[in-house]
């Protein structure tokens, strides 16, 4: 902080011996309050590190008036600003130091660009993206110096503001300081017009920012108390059948990457996944004794067993935001020629993700053991899938999934890999009941 100011104060010195001015005193010290007022709505990009529009007279400042004004109207943009004294008085050495680079980038331009309009527009556009950057690189020396962050940090958020501000503050300086010279220093309370118009655009950017974060966390809450509640229930329907959880998680994990196979978006993604762990819950409301029984089932029990897609739908369509997961649910069961149930709808009538639930459950019931036959080995399945496609399957999807499966390690075939360790159940357990083998058979 000392080395700043310092620094700060010898340029200014050295500025006032070589013989510069400050120009108008009255037009400085307007600027200097615009840019004071303009500091005062700044934006946070994160800890510590804000933006603002004070930098838009600053600039005109040093177009129009030269190096010691501008160190001057840069400088008292840090004076109300929100930081602490220590803060708050490096932020305003920092400041004036960018002032006076500023004004370095405009007298170059005076060096290679002939007098007139091209030399004022060509002043503003440096000086606005000289300010901006030696603005940046001062705040990241400044986070490196502190530890409060890195200097990648600072860069990474303030560049896109860079790029979208400096088109805006050197059209608007340029526009501004050709008034001035050629029309009237009166034409200097038009400033306020594009610094107000400015500070809107950087408040609506703040807001839409704001909202746009709270939007994510809202729906990272959302997905997270979506899985949970999708694990208490699957616990709920293991209380019941010690297989049923396993076999859930291996058909959500096959879901999703069956989904991802297929190019779907990361939320849809994430809802076939959501389904695969919810599909069975309607099996809580079957009849004691239906899940647990180890030999074949009657056709009256197999009618009962089917009964379990309708049962999730009426389970799954009393929660809040579930009403697209319950459809897709009730209609896991389908088939592509119309001979599944509930409703035989057939082909594209199904949902996408219930076509896909399908083919997952599918071949996990076949590839787990049961307590009245071994599990099938995956080459075995795969092929069961294959024939099936077009009458129960959607070719499709058994295509996706067979492009997995054949570059997939043995544990993923047979859903014992880590991949399936989830939190509520064991995968090594993963198995289904007798009627969904039936159905494939």
């Amino acid at each position: 902080m000392i080395l700043v100011h310092a620094t700060a104060w010898v340029t200014g010195a050295a500025l006032i011996v070589r013989g510069f001015g400050f120009g108008n005193w009255v037009a400085v010290v307007a600027l200097a309050g615009v840019a004071a007022y303009g500091e005062r709505d700044h934006i946070k990009l994160r800890d510590q590190l804000t933006i603002s529009i004070s930098l838009l007279p600053a600039i005109f400042a040093a177009v129009l008036f030269g190096p010691l004004a501008a160190m001057v109207v840069f400088g008292a943009s840090a004076i109300f600003i929100s930081f602490p004294v220590a803060g708050r008085v490096c932020y305003v050495g920092t400041r004036a130091l960018t002032g006076a680079v500023t004004a370095g980038s405009v007298a170059a331009v005076h060096v290679f660009v002939p007098h007139g309009t091209g030399r004022t527009v060509a002043a503003a556009a440096a000086a606005a993206l000289v300010a901006e950057v030696a603005d940046t690189a001062f705040s990241a020396i400044t986070f490196s110096l502190r530890r409060v962050g890195s200097w990648q940090d600072v860069a990474s958020d303030s560049l896109p503001v860079i790029a979208a501000s400096v088109p805006f503050y050197s059209s608007a300086v340029a526009i501004l300081a050709l008034s001035y010279q050629n029309l009237s220093a009166w034409t200097l309370p038009l400033f306020y017009v594009p610094a107000l118009a400015a500070q809107r655009w950087f408040l609506l950017y703040q807001e839409q920012r704001r909202l746009a974060e709270d939007l994510k966390d809202a729906n990272a809450q959302l997905q997270a108390a979506n899985l949970s509640f999708a694990k208490g229930l699957i616990a709920t329907l293991d209380a019941r059948d010690r297989y049923t959880a396993g076999h859930s998680a291996a058909v959500a994990i096959y879901a999703r990457d069956i989904a991802k196979r297929m190019d779907m978006d990361p939320a849809q993604q994430e809802l076939a996944h959501l389904c695969g762990l919810v599909h069975d819950i309607g099996k809580i409301g079957l009849a004691a004794g239906l899940l647990e029984k180890p030999g074949a089932l009657t056709l009256e029990e197999r009618r009962e067993m089917q009964r379990h897609s309708e049962i999730g739908e009426r389970i799954l369509a009393n929660v809040d935001t579930y009403s697209e997961i319950a459809s897709i649910v009730r209609h896991h069961h389908e088939r592509v020629d119309g001979q599944g149930y509930p409703d035989g709808l057939s082909a594209s009538e199904i949902p996408l993700l219930s076509r896909i639930i399908a083919v997952a459950d599918a071949y996990n019931a076949m590839t787990s053991d049961r307590p009245y036959r071994d599990a099938m080995p995956s080459r075995v399945a795969r092929l069961r899938l294959a024939q099936a496609v077009e009458t129960q399957f959607d070719t499709s999807i058994v295509a996706a999934f067979e492009a997995i499966l054949a570059g997939a390690a043995e544990s993923y075939r047979t859903a014992k890999g880590p991949e399936f360790s989830l939190d509520y159940g064991d995968p090594s357990t993963a198995s289904s009941e007798p009627a969904e083998a039936a159905v494939i058979a």
